[in-house]
């Protein structure tokens, strides 16, 4: 009876053998910090992109006599001479048929190619307005431990991105841009509140009492499009596969869950899956420390250089052949 109770304490150990710890809070502000850190800098982020447009609007922020930022999150100019434009805003204009001035064209490129590099749903996480929103609805949700009232497949938000798309093209307008709560927040923000709030609320109560992560996962054919970018990007989230005990703390907190593909990560050495936002969630609350920010080509290359110290199971053995007191690895 004794020896039962003792087996039943004993802890769950993960696929490397190490005991699975569960994340714990630290108790200390500066541990806690460290949890936080990506959140506390993704408001940031988000913030201060809001308040550098609402200040160059109303408070006539400028540098040598120019706006910081004049426009919107669609297309804008910064310092008076660094055109800035949404991607997918301007390839909905282009299914118009209607043309562009170059300088949008070139806005449009300079996102691209930023996005493209530091991968396509930082945008998600780091810069869009409405992610306050969903963030908050996900925390309600989890406190009150509310169900999904709904089912939906992810992919649906690619159906969402082609049909703004076609409808851009059937129309001779810009479909998303119309309904985009991402313009709405944006225009409420720094003009004032109007109508738009009753979109916004609509969006709160969808995730908090629908669907799980109902808009930036499923819906938002914005996010769609740079799920696409993201799959090509530079900057990952890293996996050292050695340490992990797979204790699924990342996917608790991760708002794309599926992304994380221990199996595939383990071959790969990193997340690859373009709906990853990159938020950092899942790196602040790894008890083993398995994840981090990380280039893909210097993963690739740690990963290269570490397969080249392991022998594999045949230089092994002829190694333990030439030499008997060798230990096969």
């Amino acid at each position: 009876m004794n020896n039962t109770k003792s087996a039943d304490k004993q802890p769950r150990t993960g696929p490397n053998g190490k005991p699975v710890r569960p994340f714990i809070m630290p108790t200390s502000i500066a541990g806690k910090l460290g949890v936080w850190k990506y959140l506390i800098l993704r408001r940031v982020t988000q913030l201060s992109t809001l308040v550098l447009f609402f200040g160059s609007a109303h408070w006539a922020w400028n540098f040598n006599e120019q706006p910081i930022i004049s426009g919107n999150l669609s297309s804008s100019m910064l310092l008076g001479f660094i055109p800035l434009a949404d991607p997918f805003a301007v390839l909905q204009i282009l299914m118009t048929q209607n043309s562009l001035l170059t300088e949008v064209l070139t806005g449009a490129l300079i996102v691209l190619t930023f996005y493209f590099i530091v991968g396509g749903r930082v945008w998600c996480s780091w810069v869009c307005p409405v992610n306050m929103i969903t963030d908050l609805a996900g925390k309600i949700r989890k406190k009150l431990n509310i169900q999904n009232a709904v089912q939906l497949s992810r992919k649906f938000r690619y159906i969402m991105l082609a049909l703004a798309l076609v409808l851009s093209a059937l129309s001779g307008v810009a479909a998303f841009e119309w309904i985009s709560p991402i313009s709405i927040f944006h225009r409420e923000i720094i003009f004032g509140l109007g109508t738009g709030w009753a979109f916004l609320l609509g969006i709160f109560i969808l995730d908090t009492f629908i669907l799980k992560d109902g808009w930036c996962g499923y819906l938002c054919p914005l996010g769609a499009f740079y799920s696409i970018v993201g799959k090509f990007s530079f900057l990952r989230i890293s996996f050292d596969s050695p340490s992990c005990t797979h204790c699924i703390e990342c996917t608790k907190v991760c708002p794309e869950p599926q992304v994380l593909d221990l199996k595939l990560a383990t071959h790969k050495g990193y997340i690859s899956a373009g709906e990853c936002t990159n938020c950092g969630r899942c790196i602040g609350v790894c008890p083993e420390d398995s994840l981090h920010f990380d280039l893909k080509w210097w993963i690739a290359r740690n990963q290269q250089n570490n397969n080249l110290q392991i022998p594999s199971a045949n230089e092994a053995e002829n190694l333990t052949k030439k030499d008997p007191g060798r230990k096969a690895a």
